[in-house]
């Protein structure tokens, strides 16, 4: 049977997709190739976040394709995802090379189209159609592959988006949001913990609009927070996480679910985006700064020690200094644990890409680094707080740099290192943090209780 290489660029998302096809792929007697060098067929799975995202994954295509044909190579290619949904069969006339394009509710289509393009019985292939109950069809799991080990598993628990960002281009990708029902996936989850999977992390584009239209407010809960209580109640499973959520979700049912349920870890990641009231307007983000900061109040005080992320944009069309420093300031107020910065892409078709004032790439590139050097500051004073406590880690496995070391992560979503071996993969552990590196905390093995 032929081999496969998945390349995967972008999201959480797009490696819980990348994931399900590889395993779909497995399924039908596929094996999984370690490069595309050595691979019958390649996947690139694509992300449209920012241009640079999608010039890297044609930069990619160009260079896979120009090899094989030097290299007399036979190999079937493809892209899949959000470029491949949002450029179609454009993408087959700027690289005639390219096989198939599959768009982001078409991924459990890809093994019966690569069989068809391996057996000659078609020869390009290009379907980005919208098709019904897609969301429900992304549940296998390669969890011993070359995706997540068998200690956590992503859930894709919904597609689509509502909320239309001025700057995003995902709901044209991903479509209007559509969720899958509470028990079919309690019942995937369920599949996972007896396979050995003890952490869950939920995912969706906004995870806490789930089941909006089909789980109206019971007892006060809305349709995530009775998805997290149904998932809490698995036996075998220790952790619960989810991402990416949106501010307007976290009502106080879900900020009282924190308190309420112990596997739901103590982790928020909630995407700021500007710490300017004017410019969320412009972004149509629909809260305020005021609302994200009694956001973050409400949850530490449900829970003391809850580890905050979120994602800022910098040079957004129309920012000025004055708005950039209402950011800084915010960073400076809430103190977050990490932050994901990005500097604005224009993307066709949004918006924002044809609002006048668009800031200058210098700008943009100064305000970026500004903004990652606060960050880092506040990050390095709350990892060396925790120097000489002691935390409860899941151990995940080897660590990718060094094999003689093992990780795991905090219920507060920070990476531990520590001397470890194969015993301690999968166990939920006590280590004792010695020192720190840059997001990384260090257990010594010498005080680890086994």
């Amino acid at each position: 049977m032929p081999s496969v290489y998945i390349k995967t660029y972008g999201c959480q998302m797009n490696e819980r997709d990348s994931e399900a096809v590889a395993a779909q792929l497995v399924a039908k007697g596929y094996s999984l190739a370690k490069s595309e060098a050595t691979a019958d067929v390649v996947l690139l799975n694509t992300c449209s976040v920012r241009d640079f995202a999608e010039q890297k994954a044609i930069n990619k295509m160009q260079n896979i394709v120009g090899t094989a044909r030097s290299e007399k190579r036979d190999q079937i290619v493809g892209f899949m995802g959000c470029m491949a949904q949002s450029r179609g069969q454009e993408l087959i006339d700027k690289l005639p090379d390219v096989d198939l394009v599959l768009g982001t509710q078409k991924f459990h289509r890809a093994a019966e189209y690569l069989d068809e393009l391996l057996a000659g019985t078609r020869k390009k292939i290009v379907d980005v159609a919208a098709e019904e109950k897609s969301e429900a069809t992304i549940r296998e799991h390669l969890l011993n592959g070359s995706a997540k080990t068998s200690v956590s598993a992503f859930v894709s628990i919904m597609q689509g988006c509502n909320q239309h960002c001025t700057f995003c281009i995902v709901p044209a990708t991903r479509g209007e949001e559509r969720s899958r029902t509470i028990p079919d996936i309690v019942a995937e989850c369920r599949e996972l913990v007896a396979r050995g999977v003890r952490e869950i992390i939920l995912l969706g584009q906004i995870v806490t609009s789930f089941g909006k239209r089909d789980y109206p407010g019971l007892d006060g809960k809305s349709g995530f927070v009775q998805l997290l209580d149904a998932v809490h109640e698995l036996d075998g499973l220790d952790r619960i996480r989810f991402t990416s959520p949106h501010p307007k979700g976290y009502g106080d049912d879900l900020v009282e679910a924190y308190a309420r349920l112990p596997k739901l870890c103590e982790s928020a990641h909630i995407p700021l985006q500007s710490g300017s009231d004017r410019i969320l307007k412009l972004m149509h983000r629909g809260y305020s700064r005021e609302k994200f900061l009694g956001i973050v109040g409400k949850l530490r005080r449900a829970k003391p020690g809850i580890g905050i992320t979120t994602d800022i944009i910098v040079g957004f069309p129309g920012e000025t200094e004055e708005d950039f420093e209402l950011t800084l300031s915010l960073c400076r107020e809430v103190q977050f644990d990490n932050a994901y910065i990005f500097k604005y892409s224009p993307r066709r078709d949004t918006p924002a890409a044809e609002m006048p004032d668009q800031v200058p790439q210098t700008i943009r590139e100064e305000r970026n680094e500004r903004l990652l050097n606060l960050v880092n500051e506040i990050a390095a004073k709350k990892y060396d707080a925790f120097i000489g406590r002691q935390v409860e880690i899941l151990v995940e496995g080897p660590s990718k740099k060094n094999a003689a070391r093992y990780t795991g992560r905090t219920r507060c979503n920070r990476i531990v290192l520590f001397d470890g071996s194969t015993r301690h993969q999968g166990q939920l552990m006590e280590v004792k943090i010695e020192r720190t590196g840059s997001f990384t905390l260090y257990g010594d093995p010498a005080v680890v209780n086994l």
